[in-house]
């Protein structure tokens, strides 16, 4: 396992996402929850991953409880992160909330506390308050933020006082836009992006096409319309290549491109412990110059359709 030194602390490379952990919107069910998500936590340790990724707005406290029963005895082996929902976080709500997510994690502190989403509304420097009280009460080791801007990044910090040591953000080899400001800020401020979503949720997998497309919540992302599966293909179709001369899968290499990149761990989740040992795996392989370079360049010549193509792609289907 390779792993990001942060603020004192070893970060691995590989985290685990655990947003389908108590979600019903996965389609999992009661048994993923009681049984199969212990199971992944516990493997994920026993292979080096630490870093461990949940929030209060999952599952509405769900995963944050599964996971304090997953890691019960076993604390000092994980790093766990979690985030506050963004209703009206005033100073004092930012406290019991993070009490609570204690709480339901049945550990004494978090190692990371991160704003989920910046509010709109709410002046930074009223929730940095509460923040700065969580830390100097140690009950929160360091502060990170979540679908932050750059400049939002930045005004949290001057606001907390503090480095704010992590922004969680979308990241893959389908969505680069924290490669432009996000990442080298992080690579020369000594803070961490964590790349959420790192596989599109299965589009990097190469095993889905205009005719074979995943059913439920995912068929609706843009990257799952007909029309951008086949503008996708060229790409697919070299991660493929790539990966057969590592003797690994196309997700494998994806997450290998991704966690190439100085200060960048990303948090994939897994249906099954399969798939988590395999995610895992990424880490280990070490991708040439040429195939990083290769994977930019065809990454940044595919050119998404809209919603627009979506209507036309159901015309289309409408009349096979």
């Amino acid at each position: 396992m390779k792993y990001v030194e942060i603020s004192g602390s070893k970060i691995s490379s590989i985290g685990l996402g655990t947003w389908q952990f108590g979600s019903r919107e996965w389609g999992y069910g009661a048994e993923y929850a009681e049984k199969t998500a212990v199971e992944l936590v516990h493997r994920a340790l026993e292979l080096g991953v630490n870093l461990v990724d949940t929030a209060e707005f999952y599952g509405f406290g769900k995963s944050e409880s599964v996971i304090g029963h997953a890691i019960a005895g076993l604390r000092d082996q994980v790093y766990i992160a979690t985030k506050l929902f963004p209703v009206f976080p005033v100073r004092s709500l930012v406290s019991s909330r993070a009490r609570a997510s204690a709480a339901r994690l049945q550990v004494d502190s978090l190692d990371l506390y991160q704003l989920h989403w910046p509010n709109p509304v709410m002046p930074i420097v009223e929730t940095a308050k509460g923040f700065k009280n969580l830390l100097d009460e140690g009950l929160v080791k360091d502060v990170g933020v979540s679908n932050f801007s750059l400049k939002q990044w930045r005004s949290a910090e001057i606001a907390l006082g503090k480095p704010i040591i992590s922004n969680q953000v979308h990241f893959s080899l389908l969505t680069r836009g924290p490669e432009i400001e996000l990442v080298p800020f992080a690579q020369a401020n000594n803070r961490l992006i964590i790349a959420y979503s790192p596989l599109e949720q299965g589009v990097l997998s190469g095993k889905y096409d205009s005719r074979h497309r995943p059913k439920g919540m995912r068929s609706a992302r843009k990257f799952f319309y007909p029309v951008n599966l086949d503008r996708l293909r060229p790409l697919l179709d070299k991660l493929a290549q790539i990966a057969a001369s590592h003797g690994a899968s196309s997700s494998q290499i994806a997450l290998a491109w991704l966690i190439s990149k100085p200060n960048v761990s990303a948090i994939p989740g897994a249906a099954s412990v399969a798939q988590l040992e395999s995610n895992v795996a990424a880490a280990d392989i070490e991708l040439s110059r040429d195939e990083v370079e290769t994977l930019d360049e065809m990454s940044r010549q595919f050119e998404p359709a809209g919603p627009k193509a979506l209507l036309t792609d159901l015309k289309t289907m409408l009349r096979r």
